[in-house]
């Protein structure tokens, strides 16, 4: 179905057609006691509220939050922001959708970069690490998961394919200092930075936004999901050597490199070390580039206090994709504000 009109191009006084993402619904009355409801509805270029004032008992069973909907309505000024007067709402079939269209997701073409993942897994010299590794890209059911799962909630690559993006970023890091001091296992190293984050996704949902923890990603996080997944899939392989299997192990428990950063182990051999760095090298770029993109004039600057890293920054403004942006911009102002809920320490960043 045709995506019909955009937030950011939604004016006062406009009629207003198209597919959005409910993303919010709350039921109230009026003084009067008219039930009427509230919803937040977005798509990839921002987020509006509307109200359905008329009929609301037969709308709200169209109005399921992380659905899409074809929604007619008139926009309004009110306060100085733009508002929704909602007169229909019809819930659109799953299949009839691109979440990319209502969703912050990766810049990136993510056939392409599976496939250069997959070519870094085929050029892995020890037979046994590479069988493992193709035991995950060549399960179809995994690969759906791990190419449309966000990298974090806020922080880091948190958009749909943020963890393929991430992982394949990690990876061509690892395959690059390989290259550069022989005494690091390339096969090693390499499938640490493919299966460091691979808990991610059993640790978040995210088939709509906003994405959120799962009950065992809070109460278990990705780390030791991703040592389980790990377990699972070497079960399945007959001989797996069990010297290999412990380092592996030992690459997804120490990635995040200190206790306080939610690592159970510390790193404690050459290629953990390694692959923590480089976790974290790709996060704070991440980082860096979004907030760099908000920046609305030429040159370097300072940027507000980052308490996440303890610092202002100096940054010279940079274009990114709006979609990137606006989940960057809402992952901004969520963590502001952030409070028990929040999981992250301060300069922690796997996440």
């Amino acid at each position: 179905m045709e995506k019909g009109d955009c937030v950011e191009n939604i004016q006062d006084n406009q009629k207003v057609e198209g597919l959005f993402l409910v993303s919010e619904v709350s039921r109230a009355e009026t003084r009067a006691g008219k039930p009427y409801l509230t919803l937040k509805v977005m798509d990839k270029t921002g987020s509006l509220t509307g109200r359905v004032w008329d009929n609301a008992d037969h709308w709200e069973k169209e109005c399921t939050p992380g659905k899409v909907v074809l929604l007619q309505g008139q926009s309004q000024s009110y306060k100085g922001a733009i508002q929704l007067k909602i007169n229909s709402v019809q819930q659109v079939g799953d299949d009839d959708v691109d979440l990319t269209a209502f969703a912050p997701s990766t810049s990136h073409n993510t056939t392409q970069m599976a496939a250069e993942l997959l070519e870094l897994v085929k050029g892995v010299a020890d037979p046994h690490i590479r069988k493992l590794l193709l035991h995950f890209l060549e399960d179809n059911a995994f690969m759906e998961d791990f190419c449309q799962a966000p990298a974090a909630k806020n922080m880091h690559h948190a958009y749909l394919g943020g963890l393929l993006e991430h992982t394949l970023n990690v990876a061509r890091l690892a395959d690059m200092v390989a290259g550069l001091y022989s005494s690091v296992d390339r096969s090693l190293l390499i499938a640490g930075a493919i299966l460091h984050d691979i808990g991610k996704i059993k640790e978040f949902s995210y088939p709509a936004p906003p994405f959120d923890y799962t009950d065992r990603g809070r109460l278990v996080g990705h780390i030791v999901l991703g040592v389980e997944m790990l377990h699972e899939h070497i079960a399945k392989i007959k001989g797996f050597p069990a010297d290999i299997a412990m380092r592996l192990e030992h690459l997804i428990l120490s990635h995040h490199g200190r206790y306080e950063f939610g690592s159970p182990a510390l790193p404690m051999f050459h290629e953990a070390f390694i692959l923590n760095f480089l976790d974290d090298l790709d996060s704070k770029i991440n980082y860096v580039e979004r907030l760099s993109s908000q920046l609305d004039k030429p040159g370097y600057q300072w940027s507000e206090y980052q308490r996440f890293m303890e610092r202002f920054l100096y940054l010279s403004g940079t274009k990114m994709s709006e979609d990137v942006e606006e989940s960057f911009s809402a992952g901004q102002e969520k963590k502001e504000t952030a409070g028990p809920d929040s999981k992250q320490p301060p300069l922690l960043w796997g996440r």
